[in-house]
């Protein structure tokens, strides 16, 4: 029996896009041998496409979307393609569709058996693992070493953007010895005969490379199923908007991204002169709006403390300037805080948390860092002096994030060793009292989070996806 695998783009919702893809996928097949000696001896594997398996949530209590996803099906079968054709744990053959209790399906005179999740000493030919995993860092190479297996194994991904989720791809097949024979890549679709003779090396690209394809991918996807054809950010000068506007110009291109600089009377020369630097470097367009005389006009009369609120009104200053244009030119407004700001509620509602999508909320600043030199890896595009410079909101004379935080390469770990690790706190190796603040901080500030917008997430316990924390709750 032939095996093909088929790596392929779906679409929350989208029937009709996700039926032509698939009829698109068969039809190239289709034509590529004689259907009579060969057609009826292929298996063609799709990723799973029910709606619920594709990011639905709650679609799928509603009723005329479970009727689109019952006719889906039946329209693949009444093309009556000679091919033997598995939709994740759908099979569909001599034009009709058939659905296994327990799994196991007789195709070719083979036992293959499909199932969302991997059970060991099935006995089968073929095992195919059909279960759409989202994108998570550093998870990848250890979920493909976790599949020891005694069969022929395939497991087949989609392509896709869910909300915060990004099917990624990445589908594989190892043969009956464990060995490694597929690998595909990673957000891109990809259709290949299986050949469980052909052993491979295992491919592990670099991280970062990584998360610039799965955050350019999610901000494609999200404007072309939402309809934005243009996004805006503000840019401070700052790591976290630079390497944002870097992002979404690699997604989109330059002339689909507008950059707004806001300097205060706090603002360095240089913040707004490396800004600049990168908008000509992204070769994208900006205007300045100064948000001093707003300021000052909200001011005259009352008391001057240089207190928290006066920082916060700079900050929503700043929103309301970013959503005129967001609403005037019908752009989604990038926000840009990282997570590490993030768990530390380093960040103002309905100011700089204002936005409709984050591609960097689950990277901590460290990991900013990582994936702003990886960018600049062939050449300066995000300035080497946003790079180098302390990170600082500017919201008061010489503001500097370490003022009010711990150091990045120390709180990234603690954050990282608590959520990502669940280590116990008087197992992470720093300061205690250190310790026990970011803690008690990733606890408190749970109510900001709660407004904050929709973004990426690239981790297994991100703010938008895997951390579900209590907003009222008196343990910390």
């Amino acid at each position: 029996m032939k095996i093909t695998l088929a790596q392929i783009k779906l679409k929350t919702g989208d029937f009709e896009f996700n039926f032509e893809n698939i009829i698109k996928n068969i039809s190239m097949r289709h034509c590529n041998h004689d259907l009579q000696s060969q057609g009826y001896q292929e298996l063609l594997i799709f990723p799973q496409a029910n709606i619920e398996d594709i990011g639905g949530k709650d679609l799928v209590l509603d009723k005329k979307c479970r009727i689109c996803q019952n006719d889906f099906y039946q329209k693949i079968a009444d093309k009556n393609f000679p091919q033997n054709i598995l939709i994740g744990d759908v099979l569909i053959r001599n034009g009709k569709v058939e659905f296994s209790e327990n799994g196991f399906f007789e195709i070719c005179g083979q036992k293959v058996f499909a199932s969302d999740t991997f059970i060991e000493d099935i006995e089968c030919d073929l095992y195919v693992l059909v279960k759409n995993r989202y994108f998570a860092m550093n998870t990848y190479k250890d979920f493909v070493d976790s599949i020891e297996t005694n069969c022929n194994f395939i497991y087949v991904n989609a392509v896709g953007l869910a909300d915060q989720n990004v099917y990624a791809g990445g589908s594989f097949a190892k043969n009956t010895a464990n060995e490694l024979v597929m690998q595909m890549p990673v957000c891109e679709e990809d259709i290949d005969t299986v050949d469980f003779s052909r052993t491979i090396e295992y491919t592990d690209e670099p991280m970062e490379k990584q998360i610039l394809a799965v955050t350019t991918f999610a901000l494609k996807e999200y404007c072309e199923n939402t309809g934005f054809k243009k996004v805006v950010l503000g840019l401070s000068g700052g790591i976290d908007s630079a390497l944002t506007a870097a992002l979404a110009v690699k997604a989109l291109g330059a002339e689909n991204v507008f950059g707004i600089l806001m300097p205060s009377m706090f603002s360095s020369e240089g913040s707004v002169k490396d800004s600049l630097k990168l908008a000509e470097n992204l070769g994208m367009q900006t205007v300045t709006e100064p948000i001093t005389p707003l300021f000052q006009n909200f001011m005259d009369g009352r008391e001057r403390l240089h207190d928290l609120a006066e920082e916060n009104l700079q900050a929503r200053l700043r929103a309301l300037i970013l959503m005129f244009y967001s609403n005037r030119e019908n752009m989604l407004l990038l926000s840009t805080g990282n997570k590490s700001e993030s768990a530390m509620g380093f960040g103002t509602l309905y100011g700089d948390l204002a936005g409709g999508y984050n591609l960097i909320c689950d990277l901590t600043k460290t990991n900013v860092y990582k994936l702003s030199n990886y960018i600049n890896r062939d050449g300066e595009i995000i300035p080497q002096e946003i790079i180098d410079k302390a990170p600082s909101a500017e919201l008061h004379p010489n503001q500097k994030d370490s003022d009010r935080l711990p150091e990045y390469d120390v709180l990234d770990q603690i954050i990282e060793m608590y959520l990502e690790q669940n280590i116990p706190a008087d197992e992470i190796p720093f300061e205690r009292s250190i310790v026990d603040e970011v803690i008690r901080k990733i606890h408190r500030f749970q109510f900001k989070r709660h407004q904050a917008c929709l973004g990426v997430r690239l981790t297994e316990r991100a703010f938008c996806g895997g951390v579900n924390l209590p907003v009222v709750q008196r343990f910390y």
